[in-house]
């Protein structure tokens, strides 16, 4: 899973990515500092796979991860060469969900793109240049798709139909996402107004509340994910060693960081659940998978060969292991279940799948 972070220059977008990743992404007080995307790979916090680990105590503990993608910064007529220009599009259209950082604070000594704190205008800048350059590329697609409709095919024909609506709403300055789209057509056109998106608003210590609830009114407004920090403290915080990191987070009352509770916002953007696969002698590991993913593609997620030999899956709950234990009083209380191809797998199972070798 993949998720990009983007938005106007110096709105802290590369600081952000840093503290997610540590990774060490150049950030300064300078438009386009950022020109070739930087990647990190950030583990997804999971108090339960760390349960599993002290119930289990196996060698070894893997989480899920998600890679983010931290691109150039967007400036008003982007879809037309400004600034780094159709150079940020190749790279956003690859991820699977936006992160959109919006800067809500006020400071003279931090240079302001557009000369000014306003997250609505901020937000519209992005916005529009993402349409225009959808617009560009589903009027690029139409005349294949009105020659290959002319033959008379009805998935050609339908294709038509969708790019047709969508060059509709496009032109009149909305996004693609306003239509109700399958997963299969959103998969086939690859619109960049098309991608999950999750606003962080960028604060400072000194809470602008003002900006924040427009923004977070904005999000809810479009059915957009939001989260609110200080990306400049939760960058201190990330520097913390674990166990401060964890005394800190008790201080406040919290049970995640800022940055912990993005990488969740993701997941729920992209309806992602978590099973896991736990045992003594290797490791306990978590894995992501779609909601609604039936068992056979979630062994599948472990190996290609475990979905192909699928025979059965041993599952029991998490809440249930936190209990009793052990799986041994797992089974002599019947809470573990065996399940078949048609099983949909749950966020928290714990799963043992049977496979042909």
């Amino acid at each position: 899973m993949e998720i990009g972070i983007v938005g106007l220059p110096n709105v802290g977008k590369s600081t952000l990515f840093n503290a997610l990743t540590n990774a060490g992404a150049q950030a300064s007080n300078y438009p386009f500092t950022t020109i070739e995307p930087n990647v990190g790979v950030v583990a997804i916090p999971d108090k339960r796979l760390d349960e599993l680990f002290d119930i289990f105590k196996p060698p070894k503990k893997t989480a899920a991860f998600i890679r983010f993608v931290d691109i150039a910064g967007i400036v008003r007529g982007a879809s037309k060469g400004e600034g780094l220009g159709n150079k940020f599009l190749a790279n956003i259209r690859e991820v699977d969900a936006i992160i959109h950082v919006v800067r809500l604070f006020e400071d003279e000594n931090i240079t302001h793109v557009a000369g000014c704190v306003n997250p609505l205008r901020d937000i519209e800048i992005i916005e529009t240049e993402l349409m225009l350059a959808d617009l560009e590329s589903v009027e690029k697609m139409l005349p294949k798709a009105e020659s290959n409709a002319k033959s008379g095919n009805k998935e050609a024909k339908a294709k038509l139909e969708v790019l047709r609506k969508v060059q509709k709403v496009l032109a009149e300055g909305r996004p693609a996402s306003v239509l109700n789209l399958d997963d299969e057509e959103k998969n086939d056109l690859q619109l960049l107004t098309l991608k999950p998106v999750l606003y962080v608003g960028n604060n400072s210590e000194n809470r602008n509340s003002q900006n924040a609830k427009q923004l977070e009114d904005y999000a809810k407004k479009t059915g957009a994910g939001f989260v609110e920090l200080s990306v400049k403290f939760e960058a201190e915080i990330a520097e913390l060693p674990q166990e401060e990191k964890k005394l800190f987070l008790a201080e406040i009352g919290s049970e995640y960081t800022g940055l912990e509770k993005i990488v969740r916002a993701g997941l729920d953007l992209l309806s992602m659940c978590t099973f896991f696969t736990a045992g003594a002698e290797l490791e306990v590991r978590s894995w992501l998978i779609p909601k609604n993913c039936a068992a056979p593609q979630a062994a599948g997620k472990i190996h290609s060969d475990f979905e192909k030999g699928f025979i059965r899956a041993d599952v029991y709950a998490f809440e249930d292991l936190k209990e009793y234990k052990s799986e041994k009083t797992l089974r002599e209380k019947g809470l573990i279940r065996s399940e078949g191809r048609e099983y949909i797998v749950k966020d928290g199972d714990i799963c043992v799948f049977k496979v042909n070798p």
